[in-house]
């Protein structure tokens, strides 16, 4: 873990005591601060009350003791409202960070020059960080990954120089690390999400702005939305950093672009992703080429002992994230419980040409399925499931055939009969585009209860 240095002898207030929250309150502790620990929820404090942690009311603190308020990122920071922890933070001078934040502050502290590469993103980022990291473990270097995906940052190993931490960010995290200046900043694209959260689409992109404009050397930006070649061409103007440009739709200038699964800088091929099918689909081939030019931008010594096209086919993939999770005769089972929004399923119904056997719902975003239209073609039914039934099957309306599951095992079992029934090549592909909190706790609940029904399923429901 990360002792956090930088708040020795002084007391922090520690909001949200999740997992995240418990692990800041062990690395300042070990790092010799004091801390006041606090949560709206009982089974939290209780939670948190049980491991060691000396829990303080901060509704009847006096804040005027507090250095910081540390807030879990699921806390409002400003929208819809700030949260009364927030408000009074602000009223008593108090600063709110987050757990990223005192991370880079102890880097500055104890390894100014560590190695760090930081990806953000509406889509595609947690692919993006385990590429990021799987390569340059290929590449035989010492790695550490966390952040938004599997540990929280700060249960991490400490920074070293040469260690690089390669670290999901999401928007929320962002919002509360204005120290944060990675070695490497990706920055892979810009849709519409949790405004919610952020109040309109041009603050959300403005955070997402601020992780690559404080990058030191290189700063890699998908350049496929307007929102996004914006800040790429703002960042250029301003002359901080090296900006990389990436892009599935046609060559850039200094950067790296994808055709036809192939990646190229300037006309020179640097790498081949047919065949990789933990790489299939465009959305794949701007993660790889956003990962080459991250990997790329680091020293030479992390790079010298490695084969660039040799990592990227040996990448396991993302669970959750078009996994493959059995084949049984012609069906192929797929798991994007992660395409929690219809931007990120619009990718998974860009990798499969035809038959597919959609199992989509949960609990809606606004917006719905909409945009999918141009896609509905290559569906042979949907199966939906959760909230969002019968908005779904309204859009669907006599374009796509459909049926109202309720419940993913009913959609399972009824999307693998029908698929058996084509007689051909066939996907069965659950792709929600919706959020999974109606029916479970969160996607990878979700996704874990489809790759258990599909492993349940009897080779003759499906066809050998």
């Amino acid at each position: 873990m990360i002792r956090v240095t930088t708040f020795n002898e002084r007391t922090v207030a520690v909001f949200g005591l999740g997992a995240s929250g418990l692990a800041t309150i062990r690395a300042l502790e070990e790092g010799g601060a004091r801390v006041a620990a606090w949560d709206d929820s009982e089974a939290g404090r209780k939670g948190a009350g049980d491991a060691g942690a000396t829990l303080v009311d901060l509704a009847t603190a006096d804040w005027s003791n507090f250095a910081a308020l540390v807030l879990a990122p699921g806390v409002p920071l400003t929208h819809p409202e700030p949260h009364w922890t927030v408000q009074k933070a602000r009223a008593a001078g108090v600063e709110v960070i987050g757990d990223v934040e005192l991370f880079f502050r102890e880097r500055a502290a104890v390894c100014p020059d560590a190695p760090v590469i930081a990806i953000t993103g509406t889509n595609g980022k947690s692919t993006t960080t385990a590429l990021v990291a799987h390569i340059l473990r290929e590449f035989g270097n010492d790695v550490q990954m966390g952040g938004n995906i599997g540990r929280a940052v700060l249960t991490l190993e400490p920074p070293v120089a040469n260690r690089i931490h390669v670290l999901e960010l999401s928007s929320f995290q962002i919002d509360l690390a204005p120290g944060a200046n990675p070695t490497v900043a990706i920055l892979l694209n810009i849709t519409p999400d949790h405004i919610d959260r952020h109040g309109t689409v041009e603050h959300y992109a403005e955070v997402k702005r601020c992780l690559v404009e404080e990058a030191r050397e290189t700063a890699v930006v998908g350049v496929d939305d307007a929102w996004c070649a914006a800040i790429a061409t703002a960042l250029e103007a301003r002359g901080k950093p090296t900006v990389r440009r990436i892009s599935v739709q046609g060559p850039v200038a200094n950067g790296i672009y994808a055709r036809d699964a192939k990646l190229y800088d300037g006309e020179t091929l640097r790498a081949d992703l047919k065949g990789i099918a933990t790489l299939r689909g465009s959305h794949n081939w701007q993660n790889a080429a956003a990962a080459l030019a991250a990997v790329e931008a680091l020293p030479a010594r992390f790079r010298e002992n490695g084969d660039i096209q040799a990592a990227l086919r040996s990448f396991p993939g993302l669970a959750h994230r078009l996994e493959v999770v059995r084949r049984i005769g012609s069906v192929d089972f797929i798991n994007d419980s992660k395409a929690t929004n219809a931007d990120s399923t619009e990718k998974a119904l860009l990798s499969f040409p035809e038959n597919i056997y959609w199992i989509a719902g949960g609990k809606p975003k606004a917006g719905g399925i909409t945009t999918l239209a141009p896609y509905f073609p290559r569906v042979a039914k949907a199966y939906l499931i959760g909230e969002a039934s019968e908005e779904f099957a309204a859009t669907f309306g006599d374009a796509v055939a459909h049926e109202r599951c309720g419940t993913l095992d009913v959609a399972v079992r009824r999307a693998a009969a029908a698929a058996r029934a084509a007689g051909a090549e066939a996907v069965v592909l659950l792709s929600p585009a919706c959020a999974s909190y109606d029916q479970y706790r969160n996607f990878e609940v979700r996704g874990d209860a489809f790759k258990a029904l599909v492993a349940a399923l009897a080779p003759e429901e499906v066809g050998s």
